[in-house]
């Protein structure tokens, strides 16, 4: 980078000078995943020691951080029933699915409404365009009212596993949460791999900690869109230069907000997603993972974070597992 202040001309630049348009095939939609080889994901068990299981994702309800007129039109997760413990004492569920009148079997049944990055989630490689165009090349056609032709959040359902790693930049700075606006450069991110004894190689799954979901939780607040700590556009070459599988932040947007430029919106995203081809996970939930980390040291594990399947989706909710 330049010193002079970050523009459109800086995402550019970085963006020319990571692209991986064309590395792994024109026709490639995993990007980044590429890196998680079938011999890495066998390595990765070896980060398996004690067997126990943490979550990394945030309770989907009414709960969670889209708080009303958040960013963007996105909402908390809606859950309702449409056959419950009233309909069986009542005799309503009555149909050839649960066995019909004569029959002692009923059931329960629901449905969930959701936008699919209202939660813990990835996003695709169709998420986001730069100057016309996303990952590999591809332009705005190829996402139609119907979904993603090319790029959607499918292309991981069988990709999202290997060795994961958790960066925890606010225990490294001594703070519970980082303050809104502090950018994370690789200087950062280098120092918190020493402190946690622990080396991000190729093909692993970074855990980035800023502290802000443990923070927010319970009172949200502007979490959705607002100021936060976040990935600065310095730590764009180490992130790069590590052939990482994909990365995730346990804030709205994975970015420093607000951005460090002025002229373009979520500069890393277009860096990153547009560019690289790099998986990103966001609003994920490190407190008990950190925690864990802290009191045994281990700062590596397995991760497992398949995305659902929904077709041409361009995001999907998870449930990201640490398996230590």
């Amino acid at each position: 980078m330049t010193t002079e202040k970050p523009s459109v001309d800086t995402v550019r630049e970085l963006s020319e000078r990571y692209r991986n348009w064309g590395r792994w095939g024109d026709d490639d939609e995993r990007g980044t995943l590429n890196h998680a080889t079938p011999e890495r994901v066998a390595a990765a068990a070896a980060s398996i020691r004690s067997g126990k299981r943490i979550s990394m994702a945030l309770p989907m309800d009414a709960t969670g951080p889209q708080v009303a007129g958040g960013f963007g039109g996105r909402f908390n997760p809606i859950h309702l029933m449409f056959r419950d413990g009233g309909d069986i004492e009542m005799g309503t569920v009555i149909d050839e699915f649960y066995g019909g009148r004569d029959r002692h079997l009923r059931g329960t049944d629901d449905i969930i409404i959701m936008a699919l990055q209202s939660s813990t989630q990835w996003d695709a490689l169709a998420h986001i365009f730069f100057d016309g165009h996303m990952y590999n090349g591809r332009t705005p056609d190829q996402v139609t009212s119907k979904g993603a032709r090319f790029g959607s959040v499918a292309n991981a359902t069988d990709q999202m596993a290997g060795r994961g790693v958790l960066l925890d930049i606010a225990h490294l700075k001594g703070v519970d949460a980082l303050e809104p606006g502090y950018a994370i450069t690789a200087e950062d991110l280098e120092a918190a791999e020493a402190a946690h004894g622990v080396t991000v190689g190729e093909g692993d799954f970074v855990m980035i900690r800023t502290g802000m979901v443990g923070e927010r939780r319970g009172d949200w607040g502007d979490y959705a869109g607002g100021p936060a700590p976040g990935l600065g556009l310095e730590s764009v070459p180490w992130v790069a230069e590590r052939n990482i599988a994909g990365l995730a932040v346990d804030t709205w947007g994975m970015e420093v907000l607000p951005n460090q430029t002025e002229d373009v919106f979520q500069p890393l995203h277009c860096v990153f997603i547009v560019a690289m081809g790099l998986w990103v996970g966001e609003i994920f939930d490190f407190e008990e993972l950190a925690a864990d980390c802290r009191e045994d040291g281990q700062y590596d594990f397995f991760f497992c974070a398949p995305p659902l399947p929904f077709t041409r989706a361009v995001g999907s909710p998870v449930n990201p597992m640490a398996i230590k």
